[in-house]
C-alpha cells in the first residue's frame, strides 16, 4: 500500500508514517528489520548517530534496490557534535555510514549545547543539497522559537514524545501553528502502563475491528502527527501500516484525549541527565 504524505513548510513530501530504528542497537537484527519494513512498504526510516546503527540501515537500503528518491532517510546529530565544526564532521560521518549522497531530513538530537553553531552547519549543509530538510528533536517551544529567531532556515520537523500518557497538546498546538511538522517518537509509550491492554482504547478497537496499538496510532496520525512506531516483528510492521482505513471520531478522539497523564514516560523536565538512562552505557562512546 502507499503511505499518504504531508508537505514540510520547505515544499518537501514525507509520509505520515515511517519505521523508527531506536534501541535495534544489534547490526544485524537492525539490518533485517529495516529490510523487512521496506518490504512492508515502509519508506520514511528513522535512525541517529546515538543509536549506532546507521550503518545496517544504510546497508539495509543498498540492498533493498529501491530507487533512492522513492525513500526519507531521518537521522539525527548528537549533542557531543554541538559545535559548528563538529556538525559539519557530524553530518559527513552520517552521510557516510549510511552510505548516501544526501539525507531527507536530519535533527538536532537534543536541546542542549552550542545548538546554534550545530545549527547553522545544518543550514549550510541543507543549502549545498547535502540535506532536503532539517529539523529538531525534543525541542520545547520557547527552545524552538529561540532557534527561529536567530537562524535563517525555519525547523522542518520536531520530532517529541508523544503518546496517550503524554499527549503535549500546547506543544503540539505551539509547533503545527509555526509550521513545523511534529512527529512523535515512542507513540506506545514502549509499552508502559500495559497501554496494550487499557480498557478504554481496547473497547475503541474493539468497535473498529482492529488493535490498540493501530488505535493509537490513527489517534496520531488524526491530530496531525507524523509517527514513526518500531518493530523488528513484520507481521507488527503490516498491523502497523494498517492504520489509513478506518476513521476515529470526535467523541473517540476526545475519550483518548482523556487520558493523558501529563507526565513525560521518559524524561524529567528539562533534565538532560536521563538522556543517558535511556541510550545506556553506549552512549558514552559518542562523548570520547
Amino acid at each position: 500500500m502507499m503511505i499518504p504524505t504531508t508537505t514540510l513548510n520547505n515544499g518537501v513530501t514525507m509520509p505520515q508514517l515511517g519505521f523508527g530504528v531506536f534501541q535495534v542497537s544489534d547490526l544485524d537484527d537492525c539490518e533485517a528489520a529495516v529490510t523487512a519494513a521496506l518490504k512492508a512498504g515502509y519508506r520514511l526510516i528513522d535512525t541517529a548517530t546515538a543509536y549506532q546503527n546507521e550503518e545496517a540501515v544504510g546497508r539495509a537500503i543498498k540492498k533493498s534496490g529501491l530507487k533512492r528518491e522513492d525513500l526519507f532517510i531521518t537521522s539525527k546529530l548528537w549533542v557531543s557534535d554541538f559545535t559548528y565544526e563538529r556538525a559539519q564532521r557530524g553530518i559527513d560521518a552520517s552521510l557516510k555510514r549510511l552510505g548516501l549522497d544526501y539525507m531527507d531530513l536530519y535533527l538536532l538530537h537534543q536541546p542542549y549545547g552550542d545548538t546554534m553553531g550545530a545549527w547553522r552547519a545544518l543550514e549550510e549543509a541543507y543549502h549545498a543539497g547535502k540535506i532536503r530538510a532539517i529539523g529538531v528533536s525534543n525541542f520545547y517551544a520557547d527552545q524552538l522559537k529561540n532557534l527561529e529567531l536567530t537562524m535563517t532556515v525555519q525547523p522542518a520537523v520536531n520530532q517529541i514524545e508523544v503518546n496517550p500518557w503524554y499527549q503535549q497538546t500546547d506543544e503540539v498546538n505551539f509547533n503545527q501553528h509555526e509550521q513545523v511538522r511534529v512527529e512523535a517518537w515512542a507513540p506506545f509509550a514502549e509499552g508502559k502502563h500495559d497501554i496494550f491492554n487499557q480498557p478504554t482504547i481496547q473497547a475503541i478497537a474493539e468497535a473498529h475491528h482492529k488493535t490498540t496499538g493501530q488505535v493509537i496510532l490513527r489517534w496520531l496520525l488524526q491530530r496531525g502527527i507524523t509517527v514513526i512506531p518500531k518493530s523488528v516483528h513484520p507481521e507488527r510492521m503490516a498491523e502497523n501500516m494498517a492504520v489509513f482505513d478506518f476513521e476515529l471520531s470526535t467523541s473517540e478522539m476526545a475519550t483518548l484525549a482523556s487520558l493523558d497523564k501529563g507526565v513525560s514516560q521518559f524524561f524529567d523536565h528539562r533534565d538532560p541527565v536521563t538522556i543517558e538512562q535511556i541510550f545506556g552505557a553506549s552512549l558514552k562512546q559518542l562523548h570520547e
